[in-house]
């Protein structure tokens, strides 16, 4: 599973102009699924992210996780985190899950996520979305259980 983890002031994804998911500060995840990916995976990631300590303290230190800044997560399918670029011009994208069973992956994920406490909101699986965001930081890290 890969993971690009971004802080963010606020973010909203939209599907045909119409805001399906928004939340204010917190995390955008777009979140990747491999074929290879287990429920184990699902619950790494979800440690990792609930736990993460990049928002400020009163000090301005990296100190404090989403749950003590009532944060909130806008996660994204995205496929194209398994993108091959090794040949061509053209990336293959023939790494990432079959859609059937990353669907499957992405909903428990956000289920999981969703059962610390936190707010998650999501886009549509497959779907095209435009999403926009105010990074914080910025602030960017990059999950990825093959390297965990």
């Amino acid at each position: 599973m890969r993971i690009v983890l971004q802080r963010v002031k606020s973010a909203s994804v939209s599907i045909d102009e119409t805001v399906v998911g928004k939340i204010g500060v917190g995390f955008v995840l777009l979140v990747g699924i491999a074929d290879s990916d287990t429920e184990a995976e699902l619950d790494y990631l979800v440690r990792k992210i609930t736990k993460l300590r990049v928002f400020e303290d009163l000090v301005g230190k990296m100190n404090l996780a989403i749950e003590d800044v009532g944060g909130q997560i806008l996660s994204i399918s995205q496929f194209t985190l398994y993108a091959d670029t090794k040949k061509g011009n053209r990336p293959s994208f023939t790494k990432a899950g079959a859609p059937d069973f990353a669907d499957k992956m992405y909903q428990l994920f956000n289920k999981k996520l969703r059962d610390t406490g936190l707010t998650v909101e999501t886009g549509e699986f497959g779907a095209n979305m435009q999403v926009q965001l105010i990074n914080d930081g910025p602030a960017t890290i990059i999950f990825d259980t093959e390297n965990k």
